[in-house]
């Protein structure tokens, strides 16, 4: 395989995963496809680059910018080369890359792996290379830069004698053919837009820096829901370089975007937290003329933001309670029910994800070992995320009461041993409290000493 020589391959569990040297972190930037499908022009995208920087959102680490998709003339030039629409871009797309490029943005690509893009403009099937020049020449790339890769009319596997791996392999090989060309350090980050068929997490990472886990988004809880039943299921392979995409954000899109969104700002902040929080591409897609003081609060959480680009740790946080649990129950989710206790590591500490899957306010409470990432027998500090303040000591668990859909995002700090007066010592749960014992062999059951061994 190209890409195998001209990419490094790193041992990631049992799986190889790439690492071409771009992408260790989540993507950060602007696409425009939620906030306006084909309706924009590069004056409307200029303006979205405009109050990005306004707001602070370039400053919090959205760096890129991707027209998705409608930039181009539906036919070619007779060299072959993509044309860009004069109606949209008048002073041509280099010129257009240059300004995007003085508000601290670079230009990423937006392409797909057919002979059309979903569009029905030219895709790049059969074109990698050439179409990376022709993005070149328009001055998109560098640091931060994607090429958004769709899955839009496909070659009959008869012409492609290749699966979606091989399909989306051609365009790795031109990246890494173009980069080595011109020695260029910041090469396009690849992107795979696959909408989660052929279940990716088990081969996209050897290929590619992303790929999409699902379908396209919605801006509705019952899409966020199903999205993070397909996240339950595919975590594990995210890492440092290789991310699993759960689309684009859709925060902002309530009463407004295509279609018209009805998050509520719980939703969006629900939204937000388990996308940053699994270490997803962070793409803004919503018309930020629009914005409201929430919209960019949400977006600027540079707590969350952190951990989503935390240099040290590129492991996703966790679902926990699922399957067999202590008691022998098992517990299953659904597209409706999705996870609701989601754990895992940081840099910054330990964290916690509890999300109010119902539609109406609970209290919720959780053993603080159910985070594997949480020493037992000690007490934590706790942060919420979203508070911005520390909101107490957790000995041993922790309740937090939320809204309909809303959610905790919380960040542990090690506070040192728990109290003597805390009583006797618990195995961590669910399944050691079975097999803890004393040092003479007696069980702790309910606090209480019992003779029970094999």
């Amino acid at each position: 395989m190209n890409s195998l020589g001209l990419s490094a391959l790193l041992f990631a569990g049992q799986a190889l995963a790439l690492n071409n040297g771009v992408g260790k972190l989540p993507t950060m930037g602007y696409d425009t496809y939620n906030a306006f499908e084909k309706n924009y022009d590069g004056a409307l995208a200029l303006e979205q680059a405009r109050l990005m920087k306004e707001y602070g959102l370039v400053d919090a680490g959205y760096n890129t910018f991707i027209l998705d998709d409608f930039y181009a003339l539906e036919n070619r030039s007779a060299k072959g080369e993509m044309i860009p629409d004069p109606a949209k871009f008048p002073d041509g797309m280099l010129k257009w890359s240059q300004s995007l490029n003085k508000y601290g943005l670079s230009a990423s690509a937006y392409s797909s792996n057919g002979y059309k893009t979903c569009g029905g403009l030219p895709g790049a099937y059969g074109r990698e290379l050439q179409d990376l020049e022709t993005w070149r020449s328009w001055g998109w790339g560098g640091k931060g830069a994607i090429v958004k890769y769709d899955n839009c009319y496909i070659p009959y596997d008869n012409v492609t004698m290749e699966n979606e791996y091989g399909r989306y392999e051609r365009m790795l090989d031109a990246i890494e053919t173009l980069a080595k060309k011109y020695k260029h350090p910041n090469k396009f980050i690849y992107s795979l837009c696959q909408w989660g068929w052929q279940d990716p997490h088990n081969w996209a990472p050897r290929i590619s820096n992303a790929w999409r886990i699902d379908g396209d988004i919605r801006p509705y809880w019952s899409a966020i829901a199903n999205i993070l039943l397909l996240a339950s299921t595919s975590y594990g392979a995210t890492d440092h370089y290789q991310h699993g995409d759960m689309d684009m954000l859709e925060v902002g899109n309530s009463g407004r975007g295509a279609p018209v969104g009805d998050l509520t700002v719980a939703e969006q902040r629900t939204h937000f937290t388990a996308w940053a929080l699994l270490k997803s591409h962070l793409l803004i897609g919503t018309d930020l003329r629009n914005a409201t003081k929430d919209t960019i609060e949400i977006l600027g959480n540079k707590e969350l933001i952190a951990i989503n680009q935390d240099p040290i740790e590129g492991k996703a946080i966790a679902p926990f309670r699922i399957g067999l649990q202590s008691d022998f129950s098992r517990i299953t989710y659904n597209e409706t029910s999705p996870p609701g206790f989601w754990a895992g590591t940081s840099s910054y500490g330990p964290v916690f994800m509890i999300i109010n899957t119902l539609n109406e306010t609970q209290e919720i409470s959780f053993d603080l070992t159910e985070n594997w990432a949480v020493r037992a027998g000690r007490q934590y500090k706790v942060r919420d995320m979203w508070l911005h303040k520390d909101v107490g000591v957790a000995v041993r668990n922790w309740t937090v009461k939320l809204g309909a859909h809303d959610v905790a995002a919380l960040l542990l700090k090690d506070a040192g041993p728990e109290p003597k007066e805390t009583g006797p010592l618990p195995c961590a749960s669910p399944f050691l409290e079975w097999q803890c014992t004393a040092a003479n062999g007696s069980y702790i059951l309910d606090g209480t000493h019992i003779k029970w061994g094999f």
